[in-house]
């Protein structure tokens, strides 16, 4: 079984290490854009532009189904990417856990970056899955790529300029980036206000996993002996994992599985 992730950076790493505890036995295409990264700022037309050439370049490897684990993408540009490559390949996007966060009730805040913040395809999950909820839509400028770069400064100080923007109630918080799952608990710290209840988070990593699998009619065998095949594609050029993946904990746990080139 081969398994492919896309993204602009390195937040395919949370699906990824999802994908890789449910199958270990999967090999893996990893496949990003630092040429072109961030994509937030992008126009639509040059965010599906940039995903289908590195989802191109993931297709090329043959695997069995591609997770879009970007959020910016798959808000703006699945229809195209379907459109491309299926049926050959399954498609699997990746959106702001909206449904689950709304069904716990309270007030919910969807943490996104500036281009996935406001856009129809939101306001459209916002209406479907939130209705009567009180929602807060709250762009994070500068967050996704200072996560992408393991900047801890601009981290922290792009955390806290979100936190500002996030009313004081809010009991659940949505990570619309697939970036910020990375420093979820930093989120958390910056967010949780005394006396109140523990905040809940809903990434997307698990869900998109699971769903990959469904998809091509695999089951989860977290015991399977793990693959060591662990492609990794930087703007379409073969490398290995930078050195800012390894910074967190998923990149270090895809890193201890790679293949000796």
């Amino acid at each position: 079984m081969k398994i492919a992730l896309m993204d602009s950076g390195i937040g395919l790493l949370p699906a990824a290490a999802a994908v890789r505890r449910l199958r270990p036995d999967a090999e893996l295409v990893l496949s990003w854009d630092p040429d072109g990264m961030p994509w937030g700022p992008r126009t639509p037309e040059d965010i599906t532009q940039r995903a289908i050439a590195v989802a191109d370049a993931a297709a090329a490897h043959r695997p069995d189904v591609l997770i879009v684990a970007c959020n910016t993408a798959s808000v703006h540009s699945l229809p195209q990417m379907r459109a491309r490559f299926e049926p050959g390949l399954p498609i699997i996007g990746t959106v702001p856990a909206i449904k689950p966060a709304a069904a716990g009730g309270g007030h919910v805040a969807i943490w996104a970056t500036p281009a996935t913040t406001g856009s129809a395809y939101q306001r459209g999950l916002i209406e479907q899955f939130a209705d009567g909820v009180t929602v807060t839509e709250v762009p994070c400028p500068g967050l996704a790529d200072a996560v992408h770069h393991a900047d801890e400064a601009a981290v922290d100080a792009a955390v806290a300029a979100a936190a500002a923007r996030t009313p004081d109630d809010v009991t659940t918080v949505v990570l619309g980036c697939t970036n910020y799952e990375l420093v979820a608990d930093r989120i958390r710290a910056a967010v949780q206000k005394p006396g109140m209840p523990p905040l809940m988070l809903h990434g997307s990593a698990g869900a998109v996993a699971a769903q990959a699998l469904r998809r091509i009619g695999a089951v989860a065998t977290p015991d399977a002996e793990a693959a060591t095949g662990l492609t990794v594609l930087l703007s379409g050029r073969e490398a290995d994992l930078p050195a800012t993946a390894l910074s967190y904990p998923e990149g270090r746990l895809l890193q201890a599985a790679r293949t000796l080139r």
